[in-house]
Parts: structure tokens; C-alpha cells; sequence
């Protein structure tokens, strides 16, 4: 039952972490532009959002606005620019405040040992970094307009069969986020043009209002429409280093790497290509050694989902950087 308490206390402190105050209105018109622009995402575990944001493909994104996760990202975002690019920002920046407890109400039992601390009372704090006011504006005009719709989308996900796995899930997107975030700037200056559409879009989508679009397609989309490739390919690399790259954001197990081994192709489509691959791998956990089993399936030939033994009911979504360079020949035999 304590259990059970703490459970649901994490995931509402999730949700209120991400939420907060004000509205404005839509009312900017669609631009169209064909400037010679570019956003390096190659690796994040974002990048086909990322992408799609840049270049004003909002349709084309699985993250909708709504959802808790674009909140989390537009929120970390923020920091990151804060930490590593203050220098840019304008007189008129604003501070990005934290939410801390206050107050802590801890529960012991007859022997005076502490069973639990519980946070009663939380406040706002600065949190020693600035952001655009702009974009702190809409980051809170979307906290407020979802925060009802949070909370229930949260309580559904409690109250689901797979509410482990979906809490798990929530850990392994902040985990990639935040690995995302410290590798932004690196790839990306902050005062690049690339930047400042990608944040004026990012802005854009947050207020539902249109995007300055570019033409050129997106890698991500062009590769989902011509599909995966045909003859034979190095599955084994393949899968090896799609696990790797999910392995970044596992909370306690660690991949071993290169350690796929009984890989099997349980079926395939009309042309040849895997449908459903299934491999064993080894990982390390406390410094013993376990082995595991991954799942993908495909869809037009590219990886769709990947599914692990531990959580055999949750679709990880693969790297799209990794799932582009196999549409594009990289794992020829």
C-alpha cells in the first residue's frame, strides 16, 4: 500500500513540476520560406521532432502539443539555453523559477524509524537561469491551458494495466532529453539561424498558432515514404546498435555492446524485408550479468517498435538518426 502511495505521489509531483499559469491568443498567419537553413539533430534521442519543429512540419510530428512529453521538452530547452547560452539572451530575459518543497511531512513507525517523507508544501524559486520572455510566456500559456487535462491523462495512466511500464516510460524520455539537451549546443551554435527558427517554431507549435514552414522535406519523412531496404542486410549491427542507443536512458541496467546473439527473423513482408526480428543481449546490473531479449518490429521496412523483455508490452521508438542511416544503405552486407 505504501507502495502504491509513493507511486502515485511521483506522478502527480510529475505532472505539477510541468505545469503552471497564464493564456494568449492565436492569431499569427503561415509563412512560407526557403532559406538555406540547418538544425544538426543527427543522434538526440528527439531529432525527428526536433526536425519537424525546424522546419515547421507540425503535422507531421507524433508528439502533439498537448502531450506532457512536448512540455518537458520545451521546459528543458529552455534550461539548456539558460546554461549554456545566457550570453545571448537580451536585457529583458526573465528568470526561470524552480519548484521546491517547503515543507516535508515525514511518517515513522512505533520505533521512530523514518518510513516516508511526503512534500506538503511546495513554492517558487529562482532558479539562477533566464530565457526569452517570449518563450517563457508560451511555455506557461501551454502549462496552464493542459494542466486539467494532465492530471487526467496522468490518473488514466495510473489506473492502466501497464502503469508501470508507463511510469518507466515517463524515466527513459527525461533520461533521453536530458542527454539531448547537453549535446544541443554542441552541435548546434546559440546564435545560429538554425536556432532561431527552431525556437520561433518551437513557439509557434506551443501557441497553436502556424508555422514558418520550409519546403525541403525532412530525412525522417522521406525515408518513411520510400521505405526500408531490400537484399541483405547486417541485422546483427543493425539491432546492436539500436538497443545501444536505448541503453543510453535505461535507469539501472547497462548493455553490454555487441553482445547480440541468436538473432532471428520470425517474418517477413512481400518483398523480403523483416517484419518481426527477435535477439538475445547481455547486461550488466550491479555488476552481475544478466541476458535479455529484444523485439522489433517493422513497418514499410524500417524498425517501428522495440519491445523488451523486462517491459514486453511498451514500444520504444528507435533512433531516428540510426533508422535513416538503415534506409539509406548504411547496413549493406
Amino acid at each position: 500500500m505504501r507502495l502504491k502511495k509513493h507511486y502515485v505521489a511521483f506522478n502527480l509531483i510529475f505532472v505539477f513540476f510541468i505545469c503552471s499559469s497564464f493564456i494568449i491568443t492565436d492569431t499569427k498567419k503561415s509563412t512560407t520560406q526557403t532559406q538555406s537553413l540547418e538544425l544538426n539533430t543527427d543522434g538526440l534521442f528527439y531529432a525527428e521532432f526536433y526536425d519537424y519543429i525546424f522546419r515547421g512540419h507540425f503535422e507531421k510530428t507524433q508528439i502533439k502539443r498537448e502531450d506532457l512529453q512536448f512540455i518537458s521538452i520545451f521546459e528543458q530547452y529552455l534550461r539548456a539555453y539558460g546554461r549554456e547560452c545566457d550570453q545571448y539572451l537580451t536585457e529583458n530575459k526573465v528568470d526561470i523559477m524552480d519548484l521546491v518543497c517547503a515543507k516535508v511531512e515525514i511518517e515513522k513507525n512505533i520505533y521512530g524509524d523514518v518510513l516516508s517523507r511526503t512534500c506538503t508544501k511546495y513554492v517558487w524559486q529562482k532558479s539562477g537561469l533566464f530565457a526569452r520572455p517570449d518563450l517563457y510566456e508560451a511555455k506557461r500559456t501551454l502549462e496552464q491551458q493542459q494542466s486539467e487535462d494532465a492530471l487526467q491523462k496522468t490518473f488514466a495512466e495510473m489506473l492502466s494495466p501497464n502503469a508501470i511500464g508507463n511510469s518507466m516510460d515517463r524515466v527513459h524520455n527525461l533520461k533521453g532529453l536530458r542527454n539531448d539537451m547537453a549535446q544541443m549546443f554542441v552541435l548546434n551554435s546559440c546564435d545560429s539561424d538554425g536556432i532561431k527558427r527552431f525556437e520561433e517554431n518551437l513557439k509557434r507549435y506551443a501557441l497553436n498558432q502556424s508555422a514558418i514552414r520550409m519546403k525541403a522535406e525532412s530525412k525522417y519523412a522521406t525515408m518513411k515514404t520510400l521505405g526500408g531496404p531490400s537484399g541483405a542486410q547486417n541485422l546483427n549491427k543493425l539491432v546492436d546498435d539500436l538497443v545501444a542507443n536505448q541503453a543510453k536512458t535505461w535507469a539501472m541496467n547497462k548493455y553490454v555492446p555487441q553482445s547480440i546473439s541468436r538473432l532471428s527473423v520470425l517474418k517477413k513482408d512481400a518483398q523480403g524485408r523483416p517484419m518481426v526480428v527477435r535477439a538475445n543481449y547481455t547486461y550488466q546490473f550491479f555488476g552481475n550479468s544478466g541476458e535479455g531479449w529484444v523485439q522489433i518490429s517493422f513497418e514499410n521496412g524500417l524498425p517501428k517498435c522495440l519491445y523488451f523483455h523486462d517491459l514486453p508490452q511498451n514500444c520504444k521508438i528507435p533512433g531516428s538518426s540510426i533508422v535513416a542511416n538503415y534506409a539509406n544503405g548504411g547496413y549493406k552486407n
